[in-house]
């Protein structure tokens, strides 16, 4: 590969399309405020490189970033690339991934509001991630070791599976589908809603009202704290262990608990509430 090293670009498109490139210890910054700074490249590394200018890229494709910083400026980083690792960086700008495919990301550190967006097999290991709305509408995710604050996640997202994860969250997963959670901390109010094929297996589950309208809900040893009127009008297969505030008008299935403080069957239930309830019987008693 050809190599770049110790230079400066705050021009418009400066290494418009690059390829078979290693870039180290570079900065793109400067008065001239130049944007898309590595659209259509190809097959190149960016090594120890800080970037603080626009759409630096775009349309790339075999794209290698190893300890590179993108700061709040660097708005819009990679969009519509493919083939992409990214290791030991800080992506700090919003809407840094979007329509992108085939990503790797590893020991990163992630503040972007819009994160994810329509992108497709995306892995990641060891990352830290803020954003408001995480993997809106992506598909084929595989997310380990993930410690996650924001807000809206995961929503119409499909074919995804977490593990060993803390979630600090508010509406993740609505209208998700073919998602399993295993060995996690979830927490967050109205978990769930409308979601389809939702596994969660060994996590603590933490909030307000969650997993309510779900079809084909799951979950496997589990435990659930603070969490009043769960599972309203879903299809729901759980073994808890522990206790449950309450549970209200679930659908169909069951529920197995060692306690249910509350069991709410109301008169005006749109839906029949046909789900067993399952109290463990305490040994001795």
């Amino acid at each position: 590969m050809k190599e770049i090293q110790n230079e400066r670009f705050g021009e418009e498109r400066a290494l418009y399309g690059l390829s078979n490139t290693r870039v180290a210890n570079c900065r793109f910054e400067g008065p001239e405020d130049g944007e898309s700074a590595l659209k259509e490249a190809q097959n190149i590394e960016l090594k120890n490189c800080f970037m603080d200018l626009r759409y630096p890229l775009w349309h790339d494709d075999k794209v290698v970033l190893d300890e590179v910083t993108m700061t709040d400026k660097c708005r819009a980083a990679l969009w519509y690339t493919t083939n992409a690792e990214i290791n030991n960086s800080h992506l700090l700008g919003i809407k840094a991934l979007r329509e992108c495919e085939s990503i790797s990301i590893k020991n990163t550190e992630i503040v972007s509001p819009e994160f994810g967006w329509r992108s497709r097999n995306i892995k990641a290991d060891h990352i830290q991630i803020q954003s408001e709305y995480l993997f809106f509408e992506a598909k084929n995710l595989k997310l380990n070791q993930m410690q996650f604050k924001g807000k809206y996640s995961f929503q119409y997202v499909e074919d995804m599976v977490i593990d060993n994860s803390t979630l600090d969250t508010k509406d993740a997963f609505w209208h998700s589908k073919n998602v399993t959670v295993k060995n996690s901390i979830v927490k967050g109010e109205y978990l769930a809603w409308y979601s389809e094929n939702l596994t969660l297996i060994n996590c603590m589950i933490i909030g307000t009202q969650p997993l309510c309208y779900c079809k084909n809900l799951k979950l496997i040893d589990c435990e659930m704290e603070a969490t009043d009127l769960s599972f309203e009008y879903s299809s729901v297969e759980a073994t808890i262990r522990g206790s449950i505030d309450s549970v209200k008008n679930p659908k169909s299935g069951f529920i197995e608990a060692d306690e249910i403080k509350e069991v709410i069957i109301t008169e005006d239930t749109k839906y029949p509430a046909k789900a067993k309830i399952r109290i463990r019987t305490k040994v001795g008693s």
